[in-house]
């Protein structure tokens, strides 16, 4: 039987991002993020609940994770879920948690935390160019405003 590993998550950071290097050189980073459900309870009172996920990023995404990403700041993540094993060093128990490996990764809002476009890391896409010029609004083209049928180009 076939099976997928497939999560998408908008929401806020909870802390900074730390970025840290393995022996190799690839960088790695550790997000927490606080995801809000707003629902109605069935005597028809609003609710609010917060749940809160671990992401891991490599790579580029984890230095991007780094340099752009503060506590508060809306994200979108694509990732795959990963089971963490290890055993406790003061009670010698086996542990475990559940966590989202990030393999795609779009920053929302704007620089400084409000609103607007985002920029997508992990994809074949680059962000947009700073400083590019516009074209002129004519171009320098020179077009008729007959009723010519004939198009200049």
């Amino acid at each position: 039987m076939a099976s997928v590993n497939k999560v998408i998550l908008v929401g806020n950071c909870t802390r900074d991002p730390e970025v840290r290097f393995t022996p190799k050189g690839t960088a790695v980073t550790d997000l927490g993020l606080a995801m809000n459900r707003y629902y109605s309870s069935d005597g028809g009172e609003k609710r609010e609940e917060t749940t809160f996920v671990d992401v891991t990023l490599w790579g580029r995404q984890a230095e991007v994770a780094g340099e752009y990403l503060k506590k508060g700041r809306p994200v979108y993540i694509e990732g795959r879920l990963q089971m963490d094993s290890w055993e406790d060093k003061n009670s010698g128990q086996k542990r475990s948690k559940l966590k989202v490996v990030g393999e795609q990764m779009q920053l929302l809002g704007s620089r400084d935390g409000g609103g607007g476009g985002g920029f997508q890391q992990g994809r074949e896409s680059a962000p947009a160019q700073q400083g590019s010029q516009e074209p002129a609004e004519n171009d320098g083209a020179q077009f008729s405003s007959g009723d010519d049928d004939d198009i200049p180009f």
